[in-house]
């Protein structure tokens, strides 16, 4: 999920923490610097900030580069720190971070619980996208991806945000329990929208006599009304985008040939490190891995794109030329045009010319 998410859940997640130890004045929490007069736990608002700033941590994975391996930075996003087994390590950090800016406000337990709560809900958002989290590490190198929410809507957002900030402005409200219920009602909701995606897609896939295989069905960008779906028959990734209102509406996509062994050998021209960089890119893509017709060099990710009918990567791996480093490249251009069908398709509109 974008930043300002995870802020806002993390701050939602805490403040919550803090609302119920108030209300505990045995709790052992409580104590002389816990926040305000009378021993009872944090203000809300020190709590929200704590869980806001805890809820960020787990993305410095990002931070994790070499201007040598290009591909380090996929190799380790979204990796341990994001991992459930070291969330009480990563709480324990932020805490440690915030203790010599906090101490005076509050009880070194106190700032780890708030930076527990706020840290937990990171990969646990992170799982619920299309990207792949490495939730289970150390245990299993299973990547999460759920497939229920696009990295960015801003109807959640707006859904967790706004009952926190009432939270925060009226110390009678409850209004962050409507947040992390609404949130969790939109999750409901996506799951549904899923579920009717997938069976769509399996009997499109059936209809055209495609024996499909990793099917994978995500929400376009920041709505939960217009599905991307991608499955793999013949060697070859087909895609497709629905329209999810009363009725399911079908908008025919490209289809594409995945980079197969001999097409691999072929890129890699006899370079081993090339070789072992496109296998990682195959690993990080889940096998979605195509050629650009126009950049022979070129080889994106199929899984996503600026148009949920198209092929056309929006972010994969390039060589210049014989012996070049291999460069990560992000490609995100939305003409005027892409963006007449796009709101065209999220309108559930006729697109017949598309055809």
């Amino acid at each position: 999920m974008d930043i300002v998410t995870h802020a806002v859940m993390g701050a939602a997640f805490a403040a919550g923490v803090a609302s119920l130890r108030n209300k505990d004045e045995k709790s052992a929490f409580a104590g002389p610097r816990s926040g305000i007069p009378g021993g009872q736990g944090p203000t809300r608002r020190l709590a929200a900030g704590v869980g806001a700033a805890a809820g960020l941590l787990p993305d410095a994975d990002v931070l994790i580069q070499s201007g040598g391996d290009a591909l380090l930075v996929l190799d380790y996003h979204r990796h341990f720190t994001h991992a459930l087994a070291f969330v009480p390590f990563g709480a324990l950090i932020a805490a440690l971070l915030l203790w010599p800016l906090l101490r005076r406000r509050m009880s070194f337990a106190t700032l780890y619980l708030c930076s527990f709560a706020g840290y937990l809900p990171h990969p646990l958002l992170d799982a619920c996208t299309s990207y792949g989290t490495h939730l289970w590490l150390p245990f299993s190198q299973h990547k999460a991806a759920w497939n229920l929410i696009a990295v960015v809507d801003p109807v959640f957002t707006l859904l967790l945000a706004v009952p926190l900030f009432l939270f925060l402005r009226q110390p009678g409200s409850r209004a962050v329990r409507w947040s992390l219920l609404l949130g969790a009602a939109y999750f409901g909701f996506s799951f549904s929208q899923q579920q009717r995606v997938e069976s769509a897609a399996v009997a499109l896939a059936q209809a055209r006599g495609h024996q499909a295989t990793q099917l994978s069905v995500k929400p376009s960008m920041a709505n939960l009304v217009l599905w991307r779906s991608l499955y793999v028959h013949d060697g070859r990734v087909q895609v497709d985008a629905f329209h999810l209102g009363l009725n399911v509406r079908h908008y025919p996509g490209m289809s594409a040939a995945l980079v197969d062994a001999a097409a691999t050998q072929k890129l890699a021209a006899g370079d081993a490190k090339r070789l072992r960089d496109i296998e990682r890119f195959r690993v990080f893509s889940d096998g979605f891995i195509v050629q650009d017709r126009t950049r022979p060099n070129f080889v994106g990710d199929a899984r996503y794109a600026m148009q949920p009918t198209a092929i056309a990567p929006i972010w994969g791996i390039e060589w210049r030329g014989a012996g070049a480093a291999t460069e990560f490249v992000s490609r995100h251009d939305f003409s005027p045009a892409m963006r007449h069908d796009f709101l065209a398709m999220l309108l559930g509109r006729d697109l017949s010319y598309l055809r």
